[in-house]
């Protein structure tokens, strides 16, 4: 691909994911704000510019990671009017589905093409090029995007229209924090009764209470060595994250007049979790809350 890139955000996901597609061949010319991760951008082999708007004067398509839906369509009132014309806009942020429809808009309004394509995988994905891209826009832009996004990712979805990326970045994420929740009550309500660790993912892990944060991020040590409960809840996927995702889909429950009890209710848990100072643990570290709330010690591995 002779395509030129222009990679705004480069962070623990965006920093891994452009280097992905300087691997691949691809000119990219990155910016953020933090010296570290410019640094780290530099021995990727990215092209550093002094700032975002000479990020992306010269180049095809424009793929922007950044914290929230006020810092991309902050970004996009500095970047827009100074794109060539016809620019490729791929926003892999997570944000909210109206802004994300409003990047969109704003993109379309000044000449560009717009895609939003959050992601699902986490770091470890993100350095392995091994993300799931949910993609939301028109026909034509997506499969104008595919070509990058099959680059970083192993997984690439067309869900819809503009926002519609985002809508089912938050659904799935909703699924996946009341599901740790359940699993971890579970294994909880399991150590009161006797029950071991072990015994119960095995059980589960082959009945119908198998998950993905089962099985792939189970929340106690031993069962599955690659979890982060085996590492102290280093993240992974950090609590605070969750919150902020759990947020987004409360948002839109209130908004579209959902009664989602469940989603509510991990939403309000995972706030006061993140609230109480453990943002920067795996999100599987809310088993701990549990514990402590039920009166369970702390789990050290096989019980």
């Amino acid at each position: 691909m002779s395509t030129k890139v222009a990679f705004l955000g480069l962070g623990h996901m965006g920093g891994p994911m452009a280097a992905n597609l300087v691997a691949s061949g691809l000119e990219v010319t990155g910016f953020d704000l933090a010296p570290e991760a410019l640094e780290q951008a530099t021995k990727d082999g990215l092209t550093i510019a002094d700032s975002a708007v000479a990020a992306v004067a010269d180049v095809d398509v424009v793929i922007t990671m950044l914290p929230s839906g006020k810092h991309v369509l902050g970004l996009y009132d500095e970047i827009l009017p100074v794109a060539k014309a016809g620019s490729l806009f791929i926003d892999s942020s997570t944000i909210d589905v109206e802004d994300a429809r409003e990047a969109h808009k704003r993109a379309i309004e000044a000449g560009h093409r717009a895609v939003d394509a959050p992601v699902s995988g986490g770091v470890v994905g993100a350095t392995a090029g091994t993300l799931a891209f949910m993609v939301g826009g028109s026909a034509e832009d997506f499969e104008a995007a595919k070509p990058l996004l099959d680059v970083m990712g192993r997984k690439v979805v067309h869900c819809g229209d503009s926002g519609v990326g985002q809508a089912a970045k938050i659904c799935n994420n909703m699924i996946l924090g009341v599901s740790m929740i359940a699993v971890s009550e579970a294994f909880v309500l399991g150590e009161k009764l006797g029950l071991s660790n072990q015994a119960l993912f095995d059980v589960a892990s082959n009945a119908s209470g198998q998950c993905w944060a089962l099985t792939t991020n189970c929340p106690v040590p031993g069962p599955v060595p690659t979890s982060p409960a085996n590492r102290d809840y280093q993240p992974g996927f950090a609590v605070a994250l969750m919150d902020k995702d759990l947020g987004l889909a409360t948002n839109a429950l209130r908004a579209n007049g959902v009664d989602a009890e469940l989603g509510l209710r991990a939403a309000e848990l995972y706030g006061k979790f993140n609230e109480a100072g453990s943002g920067g643990q795996d999100f599987s570290a809310i088993i701990e809350d549990i514990r402590s709330r039920s009166g369970n010690k702390s789990s050290e591995g096989e019980k």
